[in-house]
């Protein structure tokens, strides 16, 4: 693991997920409690930016109406529909204050659907930025977050999936995915794994005069 090759992306830490008032907070919060993700995704980005690493946002948003997807959405897109859910310009679709973007983050842009590497412009960003290592945390478990981590597993990329670090609609869902799907993927490792793993990476620079 290479710090200055490394990238975090969080996503969709916005209100309406993260914040008590959010359209789907509630739906999140029993799991967010449960691994004190919100504290862990903090501490992540602080330590992947201390070694040099990337930190990146990836939200979702939409247009008032939502006519980017289809008329008539089904499964987890008509549940965000219902909910008007990360509407662009309203406070949902901020992300959350805990967890703002600091000086030299960099906030992605076009995501529409679960998969970041579907809509967005991560593939081309990532590349550019140099990264081969990418960490992943977020929401949700079962969802957006592993949706990205099978694209990346599939580009060529270094997947870790920060299993404290992302929250589903249930504490099954969430569990399953990371005891079946998230192996086969990604390496899953805790915050504070990955956290001795940048750390570790740190010394043996320092220790070969890097």
């Amino acid at each position: 693991m290479d710090p200055k090759t490394t990238g975090l992306v969080l996503i969709e830490f916005q209100n309406d997920f993260v914040t008590e008032g959010g359209s789907l907070h509630d739906a999140v919060a029993p799991v967010m409690a449960s691994t004190d993700m919100l504290n862990h995704a903090i501490l992540a980005a602080d330590a992947i930016r201390a070694a040099g690493g990337q930190v990146f946002y990836q939200p979702i948003v939409f247009a008032p109406g939502y006519n980017e997807i289809t008329d008539h959405p089904y499964g987890i897109l008509a549940g965000v529909v219902a909910s008007n859910s990360f509407v662009k310009g309203g406070w949902g679709a901020e992300i959350a204050d805990p967890i703002k973007p600091k000086d030299g983050d960099i906030v992605l842009e076009g995501k529409r659907g679960l998969d970041a590497f579907g809509s967005a412009n991560i593939d081309f960003v990532l590349r550019s930025k140099g990264i081969r290592t990418v960490v992943l945390a977020g929401f949700l478990t079962n969802c957006c977050v592993e949706s990205t981590m099978r694209t990346a597993y599939e580009k060529g990329f270094e997947v870790i999936t920060l299993t404290d670090a992302v929250a589903a609609t249930s504490q099954e869902e969430h569990d399953n995915a990371i005891k079946y799907d998230y192996p086969m993927f990604s390496k899953p490792m805790t915050t504070t794994e990955c956290i001795e793993a940048l750390q570790g990476a740190q010394v043996a620079d320092t220790s070969r005069g890097y």
